[in-house]
């Protein structure tokens, strides 16, 4: 018995699938990426050698229409072959007898009706797939900030201002709805949160193109937020995920970080002041102590006073232990691999005027090369800016603190501090501070 199969895959659309999925034998497999040669050698096979049958996948393979498909059925199975689509039910004719022959060409039909309708959506995602390979932006609507160009975005000089103002408000205070309603009120432009976190994530602002299959394309266009900007932008969303609900804009640097060690509850900033007294008072107590007497409230400006004085003390020591890799070393590797595929790149025009390379096959070289370098140019980012262990050393000196404001003490507190515990004993209490590393 001799098996033969053949597998057809637009490398537009889809990788190359394995040619041994079909879990038996075969005694030849035919495979064609993008064009169909190997389908007419299948075909020239069959008439001089002979088969009993082909293994398909989908019927849709061997055509790009109808009329395409409908002719290779009936010349294969002319020939004597028996055609077996793996995913679809469909089986030759030839396979069965003359009234199971009849229901099969009736699913033949419907088949084929439903391969029709699928073919428009199979062009339109052609369509688009090539325009990834150009690196052109998606269909639809270009972002706010931005406008259509003939082949990439540009930026709209009237509302671009305002999506770069609405980054600046975020980096300044970390907080989200703050900078949405920032946003509002001097500008007129509402949008809801979500809608400021997709502004905060999207890939356009920081001049890059995603696409539906998640891949991305850096430095397409314009950015409006710059590289530094945008992996600040991260840390601080990945910091903010830690921290209670509406402590990410608080005032106060010490908010959502205190707990009490005793009850387990987290602390609160309170004001008191006292009557016909302009003069406020600040304490932390906790929002919901379960025990009886409860738990008592700390002078605000005491605790922040010696979470300085242990940041300076014991940050040092607990950077100095960590394992930490050599971050420029990472970073002179992760540049390295980004230069070599750049060359490689820019080696592609050569290489397809010399005919080493058809055009189709360097355009799809040239895009898997550009998502890997997006893909190096995104660990890139994500590695801290500087020497954790130089700002260990900057932030230990207590001048330091004593120079920030609360929204400044805020965000250094927050690039190092996870939770601040306090204990009481003997009337007392003391502070122990649990670092992020």
């Amino acid at each position: 018995m001799n098996i033969i199969a053949y597998l057809y895959s637009d490398p537009l659309l889809e990788p190359s699938p394995d040619p041994k999925i079909w879990g038996l034998d075969v005694d030849a497999v035919y495979q064609d990426l993008g064009g169909r040669q190997q389908l007419l050698q299948l075909l020239a096979d069959c008439q001089s050698k002979g088969a009993d049958y082909l293994l398909i996948r989908r019927l849709e393979e061997l055509g790009n229409s109808i009329e395409e498909i409908s002719d290779r059925i009936k010349q294969i199975e002319a020939m004597g072959v028996a055609i077996v689509a793996t995913e679809q039910s469909y089986t030759s004719a030839q396979l069965t007898d003359a009234a199971i022959s009849t229901k099969i060409r009736t699913d033949l039909l419907k088949l084929l009706q439903e391969i029709n309708q699928e073919a428009n959506s199979r062009r339109l995602r052609q369509g688009h797939a090539r325009n990834r390979l150009k690196a052109l932006p998606p269909p639809g609507k270009a972002p706010y900030g931005y406008r259509r160009g003939k082949e990439r975005y540009l930026l709209d000089r009237s509302t671009a201002p305002v999506v770069k103002d609405f980054f600046e408000r975020f980096l300044i205070y970390g907080s989200l709805r703050g900078a949405v309603r920032y946003l509002e009120q001097k500008y007129g432009k509402r949008i809801s949160v979500s809608t400021g976190h997709r502004w905060l994530t999207s890939s356009v602002y920081r001049g890059d193109l995603a696409y539906q299959n998640g891949e991305v394309i850096s430095d397409t266009h314009t950015a409006i937020l710059d590289r530094e900007e945008a992996a600040q932008i991260d840390r601080l969303l990945r910091r903010n995920r830690r921290l209670p609900p509406r402590t990410a804009s608080a005032p106060r640097s010490l908010a959502g970080l205190v707990v009490c060690r005793e009850c387990q509850s987290a602390m609160t900033v309170t004001n008191v002041s006292k009557p016909r007294r302009q003069k406020k008072y600040l304490y932390l107590r906790p929002i919901s102590c379960p025990q009886n007497p409860k738990c008592r409230a700390i002078p605000y400006e005491q605790v922040l006073e010696q979470t300085i004085q242990s940041i300076c003390q014991e940050l040092p020591r607990a950077v100095a232990k960590m394992n930490a890799p050599n971050l420029d070393g990472v970073k002179q590797s992760l540049n390295s691999q980004i230069e070599r595929k750049l060359d490689i790149l820019a080696q592609l025009d050569s290489l397809t005027v010399s005919g080493v390379l058809d055009a189709e096959t360097a355009d799809l070289r040239a895009y898997k090369l550009r998502t890997e370098i997006s893909q190096l140019k995104t660990q890139l980012a994500a590695l801290p800016p500087v020497n954790l262990k130089a700002i260990a050393q900057t932030v230990s000196i207590p001048q330091f603190w004593s120079d920030l404001s609360e929204s400044e003490r805020r965000f250094y507190f927050r690039e190092f501090i996870r939770q601040i515990e306090l204990k009481y004993q003997d009337k007392l209490w003391q502070l122990q501070l649990i670092f992020i590393f």
